[in-house]
């Protein structure tokens, strides 16, 4: 009980001691994240699917891998952790495959909002394979509203959101894996530096995604156009790259429990966006899908018991 008393003083506090300038800059991460999935959509008017998640964990690796050289970070792992990185880096790599050729074959829009999933996912597996994380009455709402919401999406007939995408399910699929890495991670995030679970998942599945480019017999590049080279460099420098760097220091600095308090506003952002810049219209039903998301997220991501960094492998697909 005094732990829990504690633990819910020092949150507020963090909340308190945010300044108005810190909490723009989360708001604008999250902006920033929220705008990957149209990003990955302009990439792939030049790229195939498979070639474009090879490039850009190439270069945010790269990135990455200088930020940590640059500030005296240890790249060494300890013994017997290589295998626990080959389950991460292979859940990684799965999930960004299916992820990458189901929003070639979907909507931005759709894409963004059926991952917003994630959460809900994550909060059934936390339940039973993590201790001390159990799901409450409000949580169970908050998973209703979000579930309810990508029902609401697919209802209708035609348009942008009506009936069933075939690349829906491949990102259904994406989320499901990618939940199970989550909460794998959870259990192992103790031991490790945060940017080891980022970095060695990439360098693995680099040559997975170019190697699987080639075999499958994808177009790899066949428009480099100003619009895809800076759809590319968004998702490789500032998405992935300096989103880590950025988000990893203001986790640091105020707590999980104060930032995913501002998660609801990325499918918010990419559904924007997504009318913004590829032109998907925003119908009735995406809006109810989107409130009843973003509420969802709002419950279940409210109080969170523990301060666990997650984001690439729970923001920063």
């Amino acid at each position: 009980m005094r732990a829990r008393y504690t633990e819910s003083g020092l949150n507020l506090f963090l909340r308190c001691d945010m300044t108005f300038l810190s909490g723009s800059f989360i708001v604008l991460l999250t902006v920033i994240f929220g705008g990957n999935a149209v990003a990955i959509k302009l990439t792939l008017t030049g790229m195939g699917p498979l070639t474009t998640a090879g490039l850009r964990f190439a270069l945010a690796a790269i990135a990455i891998a200088l930020w940590a050289l640059a500030t005296g970070r240890s790249f060494r792992i300890r013994p017997g952790q290589s295998f626990q990185l080959i389950i991460v880096s292979s859940g990684f790599t799965l999930q960004l495959c299916l992820f990458y050729l189901g929003l070639d074959r979907t909507f931005a829009s759709r894409g963004i909002l059926i991952s917003n999933l994630l959460p809900f996912f994550v909060l059934f597996l936390s339940h039973r394979f993590i201790p001390d994380e159990k799901i409450t009455w409000q949580k169970m709402a908050g998973i209703g509203m979000g579930f309810c919401g990508v029902a609401f999406m697919f209802l209708g007939h035609t348009g942008a959101y009506g009936a069933f995408h075939s690349g829906d399910p491949i990102v259904l699929a994406a989320v499901i894996v990618w939940s199970c890495n989550v909460v794998y991670t959870k259990r192992i995030i103790s031991a490790y530096a945060p940017f080891h679970l980022v970095l060695y998942p990439m360098m693995v599945s680099v040559p997975v995604f170019l190697c699987a480019g080639v075999l499958s017999g994808e177009m790899m590049v066949f428009d480099l156009n100003a619009t895809v080279l800076g759809a590319y460099a968004y998702q490789s420098l500032i998405s992935a790259a300096f989103g880590f760097v950025a988000w990893s220091t203001m986790l640091q600095r105020y707590g999980a429990s104060t930032l995913h308090s501002f998660v609801f506003i990325m499918p918010i952002a990419g559904v924007v966006f997504s009318a913004l810049i590829l032109q998907e219209p925003i119908t009735p039903n995406i809006v109810v899908a989107l409130i009843l998301i973003a509420g969802g997220i709002l419950m279940v991501q409210r109080s969170p018991k523990k301060a666990v960094f997650s984001f690439s492998l729970t923001r920063g697909i």
